[in-house]
C-alpha cells in the first residue's frame, strides 16, 4: 500500500493532496488564517452559563460563542484550572509540575454552575472547527500530541494503542514510558510507537515538554480571549501521524515549503527526508497527478462507478443519503450476484468518498436490494473492511431489511464540498452542466455497455466538430479512438456533426439508426 501526498502551492493557501495506490482519499485545504484548528489551546472566558444543557458558552475571540459540556472538561479539570490561575497571577515560577499538587478528580454527575462561574477565565482545546452556524466546540482535556506519544498533563495513567497487538511490546513500551515520564504527566503511546526505540520516544516527548513550557510562558500575564499554543500546519500533521513505511513520497511545487516539509521529516524519521521531492515540471502539479480529474468524478452529485454504476449523494440538514445504482452494468450470473458485485464496489467507494469528503454525522446508503441474508452480511464486512483505514471515530450499523446501512462517522470539520458544475457554453452561463472532463468517461462507459453487454459491434459515433478533434487528437495509437479500439477490440467511427451543440452525442448503427443506451 503505497502513500503519496501531493502538496500545491497557490496564492490564496495551499492545497494538499493523499493518494493512496494513486487513488485520491483525502483533500484539504491550508488557508493563512488557520485559527481555531482542533487542536489549538486557548485561554477563553466563560460568556454563559446553561444550567439546562450542564454546558457553558465561552468566548475564545471567534464570532460566536464556543461550546463546552461538562462531560468536556476532563477528570483533571480542578487541576488545571489551579494551574492556569497560578500560572496567569505568577505564583507558578516554573513549567514542571514536579512539586504541583493535583486537585481531587471531577465528579462524572457534577453540574457545570457549581464549578464554572461567568467572567471566569478557563484553558481550552478545539475539540471541533466551526461549522456552519455553530462556534467551535472545546475541551479542558488538554492533550498533545507527538509522533509516538500523545502527552496529558495532569495525569498518572498510560495507555497503549489497541492496535499494538504483542502483549510483550505493549508491556515493554509501558515500562519505556514508566521510566521516561515526568511526575504528573500520563501518555498514550500511539501505533507507531510500535518496535521503536526508548530514545525516538525520549526525543518525541522532549518535544512535547518543550510545547508544555511554551503554554506555560504564553499564559504569563495573559488575558482572555487569547490563543496560547497552536497546531502544527496541516501538512506536518498528516506527516506526523501517516509517515511510515508505506509512505513512499512527498511532492511539492514550492522550493520554500520543500525545505520546511524536508526538515520536519528529517526531524520526525530521520533519514527518510529523501522522500520528500521538489516538482519543476511546467504543467500543474494537480493535473500532473491526476488530482483535477478525481476532485471532479468524486465531488459531484453523481459520481461513477467503473463498472458503469453509479452513486447519487445528497446532503441534507440532518444527514447525508447515498443512493446506490447500478446503471448499465449487466452480470451474468443472476440478478442477486449482480446486485452483491454492485454493491461491493459502492461500498469501497463510499468508504473513499466519507474520508475524502471529511462527511460526518449520520449518513444512509441505500444499496440495491439482496435477498440472500448471507449476502448482506458479506457487504457489511466489506464495509467495515474498507472503513478500517479511516481515521475518524465511526460506527456502522448491518443492512436493514430494506437494504439500508446506517453509518455515523465523526465530525471535526466543515463538510469539503467543491462545485464541479460548469457554465452550459451552449446558453452562456444562465444554466449548468456536470463537469465536461466525465463526458469523454461517459461516452466510454456507455460503448462497453453496448459494445460488450449487448453485442452491438457496429457502432459509430456522432459528435461536435470540436469533440471529434479531442478524441481523435494523439494520432496513431495514442488518440482516445485508438484506445478504445484496443479496449474494445472493434474501431468506432468518430463523425462530425456541426448542429450539435458543443457535449451533445449520439451512437447510430451501420444503418444510421440512433442506438438508444
Amino acid at each position: 500500500m503505497s502513500l503519496e501526498l501531493i502538496v500545491d502551492v497557490r496564492p490564496n493557501g495551499v492545497w494538499l493532496a493523499l493518494l493512496r495506490e494513486g487513488k485520491l482519499i483525502e483533500l484539504h485545504e491550508e488557508r493563512g488564517n488557520s485559527d481555531f484548528a482542533v487542536g489549538d489551546i486557548y485561554l477563553g472566558k466563560i460568556r454563559r452559563l446553561s444550567p439546562s444543557l450542564n454546558a457553558a458558552f465561552v468566548d475564545v475571540g471567534y464570532d460566536r460563542d464556543a461550546f463546552l459540556h461538562y462531560l468536556d472538561l476532563g477528570s483533571n479539570f480542578n487541576s488545571l484550572n489551579k494551574y492556569t490561575k497560578e500560572v496567569i497571577r505568577g505564583k507558578q515560577s516554573v513549567s514542571s509540575l514536579q512539586y504541583f499538587k493535583l486537585e481531587a478528580e471531577l465528579e462524572k454527575d457534577g453540574k457545570i454552575d457549581n464549578l464554572l462561574s461567568s467572567s471566569q477565565f478557563v484553558l481550552v482545546q478545539v475539540a471541533k472547527e466551526p461549522i456552519s452556524s455553530k462556534g467551535p466546540r472545546l475541551s479542558s482535556e488538554i492533550t498533545l500530541a507527538g509522533r509516538y506519544i500523545v502527552l496529558a498533563p495532569f495525569s498518572s495513567k498510560i495507555s497503549v494503542s489497541q492496535k499494538i497487538r504483542s502483549h510483550e511490546e505493549k508491556k515493554r513500551l509501558k515500562e519505556v514510558m514508566e521510566g521516561l515520564l515526568p511526575k504528573n504527566f500520563g501518555a498514550i503511546i500511539r501505533t507507531v510507537a510500535e518496535n521503536k526505540t526508548a530514545e525516538d520516544i525520549q526525543q518525541d516527548l522532549a518535544q512535547l515538554l518543550e510545547k508544555w513550557d511554551s503554554i506555560y510562558k504564553n499564559l504569563k500575564g495573559s488575558n482572555s480571549p487569547k490563543r496560547i499554543l497552536g497546531e502544527i500546519n496541516t501538512t506536518s500533521s498528516i506527516l506526523r501521524d501517516l509517515l511510515n513505511a508505506d509512505f513512499s513520497n512527498v511532492h511539492v511545487n514550492s522550493s520554500e515549503l520543500f525545505e520546511e516539509i524536508s526538515a520536519y521529516v528529517q526531524q520526525i524519521a530521520p533519514g527518510k527526508n529523501s522522500i520528500v521531492k521538489l516538482y519543476d515540471g511546467r504543467i500543474p502539479i494537480f493535473e500532473r497527478y491526476g488530482i483535477n480529474k478525481q476532485i471532479k468524478v468524486l465531488f459531484g452529485k453523481k459520481v461513477p462507478m467503473p463498472s458503469g454504476g453509479y452513486l447519487i449523494i445528497e446532503h441534507t440538514e440532518a444527514m447525508h443519503v447515498i443512493d446506490v445504482n447500478s446503471g448499465n452494468r449487466k452480470g451474468s450470473d443472476g440478478q442477486e450476484s449482480n446486485a452483491l458485485a454492485t454493491n461491493v464496489e459502492a461500498a469501497e467507494e463510499i468508504a473513499r468518498i466519507l474520508q475524502l469528503r471529511d462527511m460526518g454525522g449520520i449518513i444512509c446508503i441505500d444499496f440495491i436490494d439482496m435477498h440472500d441474508r448471507e449476502n448482506n452480511r458479506i457487504l457489511y464486512d466489506k464495509i467495515k473492511l474498507f472503513m478500517k483505514n479511516d481515521r475518524a471515530k465511526h460506527n456502522i450499523i448491518p443492512p436493514s431489511k430494506f437494504g439500508v446501512v446506517e453509518i455515523t462517522r465523526q465530525r471535526v470539520r466543515e463538510v469539503t464540498e467543491i462545485e464541479t458544475n460548469e457554465s452550459c457554453p451552449t446558453c452562456n452561463g444562465s444554466g449548468e452542466i456536470q463537469a465536461s472532463i466525465l463526458y469523454a468517461e461517459e461516452i466510454e462507459n456507455n460503448l462497453g455497455y453496448m459494445i460488450q453487454d449487448r453485442g452491438i459491434k457496429d457502432v459509430s459515433l456522432q459528435v461536435h466538430p470540436y469533440l471529434e478533434g479531442y478524441f481523435k487528437k494523439g494520432g496513431l495509437f495514442r488518440s482516445m479512438q485508438w484506445k478504445w479500439f484496443f479496449k474494445f477490440k472493434t474501431w468506432i467511427p468518430i463523425t462530425p456533426n456541426t448542429a450539435f451543440h458543443i457535449l451533445e452525442y449520439k451512437f447510430v448503427d451501420k444503418k444510421q439508426e440512433i442506438i438508444t443506451v
